[in-house]
């Protein structure tokens, strides 16, 4: 039996907390930054195409290592200048919110590897794929926070001296 055959989609919420009412269009793979300032706060934008809160990031262009990927959509994103300090985890498991759904009807399931990133310059200034950017605190997440970030985070948070694998 394939994959495909054994997804069924009433198993699963997808990353803002929503069931999955059809199977995905594609498997994407995506990067995204868990930035933290010095008060230990985490970085996360107010995105534009659902309103949710989450970490910085997003797909992998062709000819792309997901380092550069992460590295330029936390430029596009934010206005900040980093660099990768260590691999937090790979998340792939639709039971972690790895379904994300767009305004226009695409449904994607991402495999996303999350990285601890170090700021290194740049102002912090939002973009067309963002309305906010703001540091909180890592008990005080935003209720309407991506629910997949909040799995990152947590991982993040833990300092496990092995990535995880989600």
């Amino acid at each position: 039996m394939s994959d495909i055959a054994m997804f069924q989609p009433k198993d699963y919420l997808d990353n803002t907390g929503k069931p999955v009412t059809r199977t995905p269009d594609a498997v994407r793979a995506g990067a995204c930054a868990i930035i933290f300032n010095d008060l230990e706060e985490v970085l996360l934008e107010r995105r534009s195409d659902n309103g949710f809160w989450g970490l910085p990031g997003g797909v992998v262009e062709i000819g792309e290592s997901v380092e550069q990927a992460v590295i330029r959509e936390v430029m596009e994103e934010t206005g900040l200048e980093v660099v990768v300090t260590r691999l937090v985890g790979v998340y792939s498991d639709p039971k972690h919110h790895t379904i994300q759904g767009y305004p226009d009807g695409r449904l994607f399931h991402n495999v996303t590897v999350a990285f601890e990133c170090e700021r290194r310059g740049g102002e912090l200034r939002i973009s067309e794929e963002s309305f906010d950017l703001r540091y909180f605190g890592v008990d005080a997440l935003p209720d309407d926070i991506l629910r997949s970030n909040i799995v990152r985070i947590r991982d993040a948070i833990s300092r496990s001296p092995t990535s995880f694998i989600r």
